[in-house]
C-alpha cells in the first residue's frame, strides 16, 4: 500500500509554476479560468481569434501580477494550432495544462438549418477540439512529464433539445473524444483527459436568461436543485482540481457541474 504523505496533501491542489494554455480566453468562461490559473501561480497562454480582446486581457492580467501571454489563433485551423503550441513552448518551455473553453452555437430546427450551418457548428465545437487536443497532447508526450487536459462541453452532450441538433451532436462527440483520448494517453503517457459539463452560465449571449421574472429563468430553476443558474466563477474550482495532482486518478470523465440539472 502506498502511504499518504503530508507534502502531497499540502500541495495536491497546486498548479503553481505550471504552464496553462486556455482556448476561448476572451469568452466569459475562458477569461475566468485563465485568471484562476494565473491567480494560482500558473503561467498562462491565452488564445482566441480577437487580438484586441486578447491584448486587453493581457494588460488586465499583468496588472494583477499574472505571468501571461497571448497568441491569436483559430482552433479550427490546423496551422494556427501548431503555431500556437510552438509559441507557447517558445515562451514558457512547455505545456502542462490545457483548458479548452471555446465554442459556438446557432440554434435552429433541423428542417430549417442548412447542412453548411450544421457543419460550421461541428467544426467549431468538435473538429476544433480534436485539432487542439491532438497537437497539445503531441507536445505533452514529447515532454515526457504527463499533463492535464480539461475540455468544457455541456450537459447538452447528454440530453437532446429542439433546435440543437448541431450543438448536442458536437458536444456529445467532444465528450466521447475525451473518453477515447484518456484510453490512449493516460496509462502510457500519464496525461489525464476530462471534460466539464455545465448547463447555462452567465455570458453576453445568455444574460437575457438571468431575469428572475422571466419564464425561461423559472423553467430552468425547475431543473436546478442548487436554486440558481451558474456564474463562470462556479467552474474555477473544478477546473483547478482537474488540472492538479488532486485528480491524478480521474481520467476519461465527463464531469457533471450543472448544479444538479440531471437529477430532476
Amino acid at each position: 500500500m502506498v502511504p499518504i504523505e503530508k507534502s502531497f496533501v499540502n500541495n495536491m491542489f497546486s498548479v503553481e509554476g505550471k504552464v496553462a494554455m486556455v482556448t476561448g480566453a476572451t469568452g466569459a468562461l475562458g477569461k475566468v479560468l485563465a485568471k484562476a490559473y494565473g491567480y494560482a501561480g500558473a503561467k498562462v497562454m491565452m488564445t482566441g481569434r480577437s487580438e484586441g480582446k486578447l491584448k486587453d486581457l493581457e494588460a488586465e492580467f499583468k496588472a494583477e501580477g499574472i505571468d501571461c501571454a497571448y497568441f491569436v489563433a483559430d482552433p479550427a485551423k490546423e496551422d494556427d494550432v501548431q503555431a500556437l503550441v510552438k509559441a507557447t513552448v517558445d515562451k514558457y518551455g512547455e505545456v502542462n495544462i490545457l483548458a479548452v473553453c471555446h465554442g459556438y452555437n446557432k440554434p435552429k430546427p433541423i428542417l430549417e438549418q442548412s447542412v453548411e450551418e450544421w457543419q460550421y457548428i461541428m467544426d467549431a465545437d468538435c473538429k476544433s477540439v480534436y485539432i487542439v487536443l491532438k497537437y497539445v497532447a503531441q507536445q505533452m508526450v514529447a515532454q515526457g512529464k504527463g499533463g492535464k487536459i480539461v475540455v468544457v462541453t455541456s450537459q447538452r452532450s447528454k440530453r437532446g433539445m429542439a433546435g440543437y441538433t448541431g450543438y448536442c451532436t458536437s458536444k456529445g462527440g467532444a465528450d466521447l473524444m475525451v473518453s477515447s483520448m484518456a484510453c490512449e494517453l493516460s496509462a502510457q503517457h500519464h496525461i489525464n483527459v476530462n471534460s466539464l459539463c455545465p448547463t447555462v452560465f452567465r455570458s453576453e449571449l445568455t444574460e437575457w436568461m438571468f431575469d428572475p421574472e422571466s419564464a425561461v429563468y423559472q423553467n430552468f430553476l425547475k431543473r436546478e436543485p442548487i436554486g440558481r443558474l451558474a456564474e463562470p466563477a462556479d467552474f474555477a474550482g473544478y477546473a483547478l482540481f482537474l488540472s492538479s495532482d488532486a485528480s491524478n486518478y480521474i481520467t476519461g470523465a465527463n464531469c457533471d457541474c450543472s448544479g444538479g440539472y440531471l437529477t430532476c
